[in-house]
């Protein structure tokens, strides 16, 4: 016999199973039927949790941008101490949003014409931003800006445009820590953070 999870159990195991169907599937493949599906409960109790298909995404993007943000600003952290490179950095947002599905979740809302499930990713970057450099704020928000923007732009044709105009397929990334060393330097320089 199975164990009745919580509430909060059941949310959390909703959205696991719908983030692996994102990064397996695509955003085609994220449904109410699949996670219910993929977690062994019915179409109702996913109703139940999240009230709609859209609810579904929401609570994804909430939970998806909260643990980038937190692995970012921990290595943004390890980058400050000297244990990790700006590139390093540069690979945890390009990794967020390719390999951990965030480009495919953000697609996937813009297309649906759910753009305000990636409130909580705007909430989630800018809330970083502030926290790391609250002094610098203009910089910082036009640097992530520009970082985010690539990064997504990456995670859904990157690689075969790049192959396509004869470059390697990690040519953003290379650019973007270019971009960023560029932009920060004098802020790095001034907070004794240019190791």
């Amino acid at each position: 016999m199975r164990r009745r999870l919580s509430q909060e159990e059941s949310r959390a195991v909703a959205l696991d199973a719908a983030r692996t169907l994102l990064i397996e599937g695509g955003p085609q493949a994220v449904t109410l039927k699949a996670v219910a599906e993929r977690v062994g409960r019915t179409h109702a109790n996913l109703l139940h949790h999240f009230g709609t298909a859209a609810g579904l995404q929401r609570a994804l993007a909430s939970q998806m941008a909260s643990g980038i943000c937190d692995s970012i600003a921990e290595a943004v952290a390890a980058r400050r101490a000297g244990h990790a490179s700006r590139r390093d950095v540069v690979d945890l947002v390009f990794d967020a949003f390719g390999r951990q599905g965030g480009g495919a979740l953000a697609a996937w809302m813009l297309v649906t014409g759910n753009r305000d499930a990636l409130d909580p990713v705007m909430e989630a970057i800018h809330g970083l931003v502030d926290q790391l450099h609250p002094e610098d704020g203009e910089v910082v928000r036009a640097t992530a800006l520009t970082m985010v923007l690539i990064a997504l732009g990456d995670s859904l044709m990157g690689e075969p445009l790049a192959r396509s105009l004869g470059l390697p397929g990690e040519a953003a990334r290379v650019e973007v820590v270019r971009i960023v060393t560029e932009r920060l330097k004098p802020i790095d320089q001034a907070a004794g953070w240019d190791h």
